[in-house]
């Protein structure tokens, strides 16, 4: 019942599934960590004082990251909030320490060796991953309404709540997506036909406009070529392909580039970003375009520039060696 609870409340703040994926896993796992023998305690009998020792737990004894435990902390207080309509204050953890972490960005001519070793449908997810800033499952949440060649732009509703934004669209990239959304409008042909015309909607949307869950606008730009059954509601339709073929791709383009530092499909964002600052282009605009919350976060990228930039000398430089 609580699980349903939670789930619902997800969908109604227009979260996604891959976040409730996230958050329940940490919340069950509290509600375990604080049975008494083998009686379970409903969320209601505790509050800060638990949820204080539990993320003190996980970073003391099971030593997660940072980013983990925050994520635990972010779900814990979902639950209470949206869920149970609880408000938590006073929770004083021992917090996970943060690993300083500069990403890995390729260079100009690396983004061209990995994505011309990419082959179809893959080479124009890296296109535009690196074309337009898109995080991995923006990418592949794409509808083809979101695209808009007459203004040369992609609208991104973010997985992470309900903010919206306008990435440019890669000239690059028009006449290969145009090729694949006619590939999807054969897919979406051959659905309808058969009767099995349905794609997963935003929670809201979906009670409000049932009907179009059928609509080809709606549909994936990535659409997976065999039909599911929704998990939760159990109807057949289409879903987007699977997060994980876009990454065991562009690992083996990489190998086949020679390519020697480790690249994933977010390296493409991290270096649109970086790309975009080193040609001049203010630090305030590039959050604007990746969605940042927080400039703090988008400045990770002048890290990234100068430490790749050569600008510092070593002091090594300065001397000479009979080598």
């Amino acid at each position: 019942m609580l699980k349903d609870n939670f789930l619902n409340r997800i969908k109604a703040k227009h979260y996604s599934r891959k976040t409730f994926e996230s958050y329940w896993p940490h919340v069950a796992d509290y509600l375990r960590w604080n049975k008494r023998g083998n009686m379970w305690r409903h969320p209601r009998e505790m509050g800060s004082q638990e949820i204080t020792a539990y993320l003190t737990h996980l970073a003391v004894n099971r030593h997660v990251s940072a980013s983990t435990q925050n994520q635990a902390l972010s779900a814990i207080l979902f639950l209470y909030k949206e869920v149970l309509d609880i408000k938590i204050n006073g929770i004083d953890a021992v917090r996970a320490k943060t690993p300083k972490h500069v990403p890995v960005v390729m260079s100009q001519r690396e983004v061209h060796a990995v994505i011309s070793n990419l082959k179809g449908v893959y080479q124009l997810m890296g296109i535009i991953m690196y074309g337009s800033g898109l995080r991995l499952d923006e990418c592949m949440s794409l509808r083809i309404k979101d695209i808009d060649f007459d203004r040369g732009c992609i609208h991104l509703k973010t997985t992470k709540g309900s903010k919206q934004r306008i990435v440019p669209l890669s000239p690059a990239a028009v006449d290969p997506l145009k090729r694949q959304i006619e590939s999807v409008r054969r897919i979406h042909a051959a659905d309808i036909k058969a009767g099995v015309a349905r794609v997963e909607l935003p929670f809201a949307f979906e009670r409000k406009s049932p009907l179009a869950a059928s609509e080809f606008g709606w549909y994936w730009v990535f659409c997976s070529k065999s039909l599911s059954r929704n998990p939760d509601h159990g109807w057949v339709g289409r879903y987007h392909m699977d997060e994980s073929n876009i990454g065991r791709a562009v690992k083996s383009a990489r190998i086949r580039a020679k390519i020697d530092k480790r690249i994933t499909p977010h390296t493409f964002r991290h270096s649109f970003a970086t790309h975009l600052l080193e040609r001049g282009v203010d630090l305030k605009t590039i959050q604007e375009l990746m969605g940042h919350e927080s400039i703090e976060t988008t400045q990770i990228y002048l890290h990234v520039r100068q430490s790749e930039s050569g600008s510092t000398q070593s002091p090594l430089q300065s001397l000479t060696f009979g080598v």
